[in-house]
């Protein structure tokens, strides 16, 4: 994805957001729609997503097709909203880390909160179902779209953070785009790791190798500038 097509889905495509679970309606509505996204997930899974329908999925959460439709386009959405959320909730942890924290602090806790439970080495089987769902083809295409939407949303949380602007500073999209690269890489060598891995672990090292990588290769001074 490049630059100008990411600043367009950043701009003209806000990341949605699904509704505050406020009120009764709102935690109903966020329930049903977490509850589509895990069957659509798990039945792709089990079964391999071309065997699986939008009718199989709203069966598996307990409501009608129609009401899958009126959260989620395709199956192939509803599994990549688990990715959106995941974004949305890394954005409020960092909203929430303590003021005077050092960014790159603030952003590996927020990052690494979303990845706590993933502390236990998944079965081989069930990383190899999940490795085959994850790279059909017609599933990649939805997935870049929410990791270029979910990289400028953390790209707008790290302006906030830092108190500047995606219009006038370049830094929070370049920050942004390392913690994604980190995250991605990470994520692909636990879905290729053989015998399989937590990935808790490889999300701490991955942080770890980028921020060791960036003193090495920067002069000293840019470095405590970076920092």
């Amino acid at each position: 994805m490049t630059t100008g097509s990411a600043e367009q889905l950043g701009r003209q495509q806000p990341f949605p957001r699904p509704e505050e679970a406020s009120g009764l309606r709102e935690r109903k509505k966020a329930a049903t729609r977490r509850a589509l996204e895990e069957a659509a997930m798990r039945l792709a899974v089990e079964r391999g997503l071309d065997k699986v329908l939008v009718e199989d999925i709203a069966d598996a959460a307990g409501v009608s097709s129609r009401t899958f439709n009126n959260y989620f386009a395709s199956k192939y959405e509803a599994i990549c909203a688990l990715q959106q959320d995941r974004a949305l909730r890394i954005g409020d942890e960092l909203r929430s880390r303590p003021p005077g924290e050092p960014l790159w602090e603030s952003v590996t806790q927020a990052v690494l909160s979303q990845f706590g439970p993933a502390d236990r080495a998944p079965d081989a089987d069930w990383i190899a179902r999940i490795r085959l769902v994850v790279t059909t083809p017609a599933l990649v295409g939805e997935y870049l779209k929410v990791q270029g939407m979910a990289q400028y949303h953390l790209a707008e949380v790290i302006a906030e953070r830092v108190g500047t602007s995606l219009e006038t500073d370049m830094f929070p999209r370049i920050m942004a785009g390392a913690v994604s690269a980190a995250m991605q890489a990470a994520i692909e060598r636990w879905l290729h790791s053989d015998p399989p891995v937590p990935l808790a672990p490889l999300i701490r090292q991955s942080f770890r190798q980028f921020a060791a990588g960036m003193r090495e290769v920067l002069p000293p001074a840019e470095a405590a500038d970076s920092g």
